[in-house]
């Protein structure tokens, strides 16, 4: 048991100095909404055809940046400061031909080159056009008991005896008597 405890201690601290030196070296990305230092996608899930948003406070007061959507397909796009003190806006079109998934939207701060990442989901649907089912599933009758209490009272009497046969057999073997 001690062994173990020691083998796994090990390999968390092992893996927590791998992540920090990892962290350590990485260049400087703010993820996240405007306030905390990211970038915002608004509305965060589209779909192919729509305008999307995009909203940073990373970049100052009076700040531009550069956005890339080309990973949705929508290319280069210019944040500009918005009405919002400290804030740069911009915007894109999402392409039609853009599938569903996840995509990564990059800005890039024009004085200091800082990026901000944020998260665009484009779905087939809108979130309002979204149906959700309902009602039960018809599956037939089934079920884990029959209709024959006989043959279920048996099944139960044969899990109780083997539940008891084990239970006995870790006993003797706990003591010391032998299997």
């Amino acid at each position: 048991m001690r062994r173990t405890a020691r083998l796994l201690t090990g390999t968390a601290l092992a893996a927590a100095a791998v992540g920090l030196t990892t962290a350590a070296t990485a260049a400087p990305v703010y993820a996240g909404d405007a306030s905390t230092g990211g970038l915002t996608v608004y509305p965060a899930s589209v779909v192919p055809g729509d305008r999307a948003v995009v909203t940073t406070a990373v970049c100052g007061a009076g700040g531009s940046a550069a956005g890339d959507a080309s990973a949705v397909g929508a290319g280069a796009f210019p944040l500009a400061p918005g009405s919002s003190e400290g804030e740069a806006t911009g915007h894109f079109e999402v392409p039609p031909s853009a599938q569903p998934g996840t995509y990564e939207i990059v800005a890039t701060c024009g004085d200091d080159e800082r990026r901000v990442t944020g998260d665009l989901v484009v779905t087939l649907t809108s979130a309002a056009e979204q149906v959700y089912p309902r009602g039960s599933v018809k599956t037939g009758v089934g079920g884990a008991l029959g209709p024959d209490p006989v043959q279920t009272a048996a099944g139960v009497a044969a899990l109780a005896v083997a539940a008891a046969g084990g239970t006995w057999l870790l006993h003797r073997r706990a003591r010391g008597d032998g299997i």
